[in-house]
């Protein structure tokens, strides 16, 4: 027979269970803890007790108007500026590097313009000057816990190796593995699809916080997609799962960046609504401006900007339905620029839904905007870093703590 789970087990995920939650709720009493996580009074003491000795969280009396009388419950709260992590955003247009503290609290950041034909060595000493910076601003009794970068590409899993970046070419540089090297934080620099983080992000901080089941899709010059399922990623068998914007929707449409015609990216994404917009060769339209400045076109009564929209729609209702059949989600969450189409073409979208999608499935799904804006990927990529500590607090710290920190 299989031994069940040691005390041992039980407190290192009671310990995760607890940090997690004033993760993400934020500060919590003791009594509020201990109902929610079903556990008695005294455990949640001592559990307090272990994580505040290792420095994630401090009590403290409750604080406000609200306090009853008698003896308060204590507050747990993360200790946000004393444990954080990196998160690196890449995208075509813009780089972002965040130091994000425990309970998702952004303690500051950096952000520049990214030229869409700048190389490899560029965007490397980019982000680890901007992280570098970031660093060197904590406190001194601060601790990194984790990394994680945001990449608009596939990304195998096993290795965090960028296998395909259509709108972004960064060679054969594994950007994690150079990261890890040059920041000398003794913490590995995960790399991960940016749709899949901004998926995690909707899902744990987001519009889709009660829901287990939704799909994200992203727009920037391309379109990515996120798939969660039963409150987990779906990453498929190497990590590649999600590619929404390289499925087929108009056999022998638009030529897309991946080689194929009529992908949901070719007949969605920005090139699409520029081109039908008339504006595709029009000197310094490219990026997110360029089609908000199209939507906003549309909106004043522009009709070369009106049918652009109302046939980039009727193409991501097609998708949209497909997905609806094939997945059942609760929930789709449009980020970035799809964010923008979605609420200019709500109308046909959901038209086309209704005679695209079979009833069962689209008749309780919920159709919404990111509502994290344009840092969806930013708080996906902390959240991803912040995975390791919240599933063994006390043992990742420890390790981390061991050595002397290398001075950056």
């Amino acid at each position: 027979m299989k031994a069940g789970p040691s005390q041992e087990d039980i407190r290192r995920h009671n310990l995760g269970t607890l940090l997690r939650f004033v993760h993400l709720r934020g500060p919590a009493s003791r009594a509020v803890l201990a109902e929610s996580l079903g556990l008695n009074r005294s455990t949640i003491m001592a559990l307090t007790a272990d994580l505040t000795a290792a420095g994630l969280v401090r009590e403290e009396l409750p604080r406000g108007p609200g306090r009853r009388a008698g003896r308060p419950s204590l507050v747990v709260r993360p200790e946000s500026t004393r444990v954080y992590v990196l998160a690196f955003e890449v995208g075509v247009d813009r780089l972002v590097v965040a130091r994000v503290g425990l309970g998702g609290v952004v303690l500051d950041r950096r952000e520049g313009v990214r030229a869409r034909d700048s190389d490899p060595a560029e965007l490397l000493g980019a982000l680890v000057a901007g992280a570098r910076s970031l660093v060197r601003k904590a406190e001194r009794d601060a601790v990194c816990v984790g990394a994680a970068l945001g990449f608009p590409g596939t990304v195998r899993r096993a290795d965090d190796t960028i296998m395909f970046g259509p709108n972004l070419d960064v060679g054969d540089v594994r950007l994690g593995d150079v990261l890890s090297r040059r920041l000398g934080l003794g913490i590995s620099v995960s790399v991960c699809n940016d749709a899949n983080l901004g998926a995690l992000a909707e899902h744990e901080r987001g519009v889709g916080v009660n829901c287990d089941n939704l799909i994200y899709l992203h727009g920037d010059v391309g379109v990515g997609g996120g798939i969660v399922a039963h409150g987990r990623l779906l990453g498929g068998d190497e990590g590649f799962g999600g590619e929404i914007g390289h499925m087929i929707i108009n056999p022998g449409g638009r030529r897309c960046a991946c080689g194929s015609k009529g992908c949901l990216e070719a007949e969605v994404g920005e090139r699409a609504l520029l081109h039908h917009a008339g504006r595709e060769e029009v000197p310094g339209q490219a990026g997110r401006d360029a089609v908000r400045d199209v939507l906003a076109s549309a909106d004043a009564g522009d009709i070369a900007a009106r049918e652009a929209l109302h046939r980039v729609g009727t193409w991501l209702g097609l998708g949209v339905a497909s997905l609806v059949n094939v997945f059942n989600p609760g929930m789709i969450v449009f980020g970035g620029t799809l964010r923008d189409i979605y609420l200019g073409a709500a109308a046909q979208i959901r038209s086309v839904l209704a005679t695209g999608a079979l009833a069962a499935p689209r008749e309780k799904v919920r159709l919404r905007t990111a509502a994290l804006g344009d840092d969806t990927t930013l708080v996906g990529a902390a959240e991803f870093a912040f995975a390791e500590v919240l599933a063994d607090p006390v043992q990742v710290l420890t390790r981390l703590r061991a050595p002397e920190d290398t001075p950056v």
